[in-house]
C-alpha cells in the first residue's frame, strides 16, 4: 500500500480494498480525509498541549490531542511495519524500547543546554531519531514539531514552526535520515525566536 509516499503492508489501518486510513467521520476519500485531518490537527494546535515529563507518554499525549477528532487511535504507536520512499522505519515491535531509549537521551542531552549551539546539535538529533522511529501510523511529523515546540520552551530556546519552509524543512528532515544533521541544525537556528 502506498498513501502519500507511504508504504505499510497487511495494513489494518485502512477501509479494506483502499489505501484510505479508517478515521471517525467515515471519509472513504483520500483527499477528503487529508483534509479534515488538517483541518482538525490545525485546530487543535492552537489550544494548549498537553503537560507532562517529557517521556514517551507525554509525546503520545501531544498526538492523541492533535489527531483526537479523527483517528481512534490516536496517541498509540503502530502496530505495522511502513516506510516511505523504500526507507523503512523501526519495526512496531521495538517502538517502546527505542522510545524509552530515545527520551531518555532528550532528558539529559537536550533540555538541560546551556547554550543555543549546544541545544541545536542536541534537539536535531532527538528529532532525527524520533523521525526515524515514526511511532504513529500517520501524523508523526506534526506531532514532531508540536513536541518540539514544547521541547525549545522548555529548554530556553523557543521556535516558531510556523515559519519552516516547507521544501527546505522536509530535505533537511531527508538528510538526518540518512545521517547529515547538519541541513537539519541550519533549519532549526532559523526557526528560533
Amino acid at each position: 500500500m502506498n498513501l502519500s509516499g507511504y508504504d505499510a503492508f497487511d495494513d489494518p489501518y485502512a477501509y479494506k480494498g483502499t489505501h484510505v486510513l479508517k478515521n471517525k467521520l467515515g471519509l472513504r476519500d483520500t483527499a477528503a480525509l487529508e483534509s479534515f485531518e488538517l483541518e482538525m490537527s490545525n485546530s487543535r494546535a492552537t489550544e494548549a498541549l498537553p503537560d507532562g515529563d517529557y517521556d514517551p507518554r507525554h509525546y503520545r499525549e501531544v498526538h492523541r490531542h492533535l489527531f483526537q477528532d479523527v483517528y481512534r487511535w490516536a496517541g498509540k504507536y503502530r502496530t505495522v511495519r511502513t516506510s516511505k520512499d523504500s526507507n523503512p522505519f523501526c519495526f512496531p515491535e521495538h517502538i517502546p524500547n527505542e522510545m524509552n531509549l530515545l527520551f531518555e537521551a532528550l532528558r539529559t542531552d537536550c533540555l538541560p543546554s546551556e547554550d543555543a549551539s549546544s541545544f541545536l546539535a542536541s534537539a536535531a538529533a532527538f528529532l532525527a531519531e524520533l523521525n526515524a522511529i515514526h511511532p504513529f501510523r500517520e501524523g508523526n511529523g506534526r506531532a514532531q514539531l508540536a513536541f518540539m515546540h514544547l521541547v525549545g520552551l522548555r529548554a530556553g530556546f523557543p521556535f516558531d514552526f510556523s515559519r519552516a519552509k516547507s521544501d527546505t524543512f522536509l530535505a533537511a528532515m531527508i538528510a538526518s535520515y540518512h545521517g547529515d544533521l547538519t541541513p537539519l541544525v541550519t533549519e532549526l537556528r532559523a526557526l528560533l525566536t
